[in-house]
């Protein structure tokens, strides 16, 4: 009996004098090891811009200074990557995931591929919102919203997998009179950018601030090769978006703009940055802080508007509190958007 009481107490001494000591701990623990960043997505596409930012700076704020690697995982629209952070990775503090905010939306609604809980993860924060929008090629010969609704043609538009927001165009076909065809399967939005080069799709939606970043060439471009973007989620003042029609102004409908804001939830803290669960909370506690701290490096913040890549911190505290909102969708709401994980329909 002594001797277990010995053993209490010295657990709780251990207990105490780790959470008593974070900074000694984090100091011990990340001296000289490696941190790694599986990103859900191709090289070259937003996810993996803001990824590689952040871990350029980012040993700066961790004691230790540990060095840092940025790993692609891409495939499914992120899903095998979040399988992975969830099932397989290591809960050590020394992994970290960043992928599609929308598969905890995509999770909440059923979706078997996911062998997840969103409210397990030990979630780091997300280095913005995200601001979706649409946009076609020149070749397509359509400009504006108002054309492709007057169009008799179906427009091609590449996605990766249900429920992203690529799948955008399925809820303009149902909710605004839209012509689209989607075409899914793409690994990211760097592969569909080619796609749409190569005159396989006529155009494609995932973000604003993406798209501005990552597909700036195209943007710039001439007669066919210009890629025309006709829709935006929220107001720039960027000139190939200022005037453009915004989703809530399009969705007329009061119980289908309810069912696209829980959708559009997810964007409120898009490409978060998570550990697996049962990871060290003060492992969890360490990178909140210097995820916190990068967002605010001032040499981050300049590397970040050269990349035309928009910084809008979201706490790990807050992420915690979207998710929990996500979860609590009613089963009518459910019910409104289940056609997303359905075979997309062609107008």
């Amino acid at each position: 009996m002594m001797q277990r009481i010995v053993y209490g107490i010295a657990a709780i001494v251990l207990w105490l004098g780790v959470g008593a000591s974070g900074s000694a701990w984090s100091a011990d623990y990340y001296q000289g090891k490696t941190i790694r960043f599986i990103v859900g997505f191709a090289a070259g596409g937003g996810y993996d811009s803001y990824t590689r930012l952040v871990a350029r700076y980012i040993s700066r704020y961790i004691p230790g200074n540990p060095s840092t690697v940025v790993e692609n995982m891409n495939g499914a629209g992120s899903v095998i990557a979040t399988n992975y952070m969830y099932n397989k990775a290591d809960r050590d503090g020394l992994t970290v995931g960043v992928w599609n905010s929308h598969n905890v939306f995509n999770h909440m609604m059923g979706d078997r591929s996911l062998r997840i809980d969103g409210r397990k993860f030990g979630w780091v924060g997300s280095p913005s919102k995200d601001s979706v929008a649409c946009a076609i090629m020149g070749f397509a010969g359509l400009k504006t919203f108002a054309e492709i609704v007057k169009s008799n043609r179906s427009l091609r538009m590449g996605a990766t997998r249900a429920g992203n927001t690529t799948q955008l165009p399925e809820m303009l076909n149902r909710w605004a009179g839209g012509k689209f065809e989607v075409i899914p399967g793409y690994t990211g939005t760097s592969k569909i950018r080619l796609a749409m080069r190569a005159h396989e799709v006529d155009g494609a939606c995932w973000t604003w601030d993406s798209m501005r970043s990552t597909a700036r060439s195209m943007l710039n471009a001439r007669g066919d090769d210009r890629m025309i973007p006709f829709i935006v989620a929220d107001r720039w003042e960027d000139p190939q978006v200022k005037d453009l029609p915004l989703f809530r102004e399009v969705i007329k409908d009061k119980n289908d703009l309810n069912a696209f804001n829980t959708w559009n939830s997810a964007n409120e803290f898009a490409r978060p940055f998570s550990l697996p669960p049962g990871s060290p909370p003060e492992a969890l506690g360490i990178l909140r802080q210097a995820f916190q701290a990068t967002l605010g490096d001032k040499d981050f913040v300049a590397d970040a508007n050269k990349s035309k890549l928009p910084v809008e911190p979201i706490s790990g505290k807050r992420v915690e509190r979207y998710v929990e909102e996500i979860y609590s969708a009613s089963p009518d709401m459910k019910k409104r958007l289940e056609f997303l994980f359905k075979k997309p329909r062609t107008s």
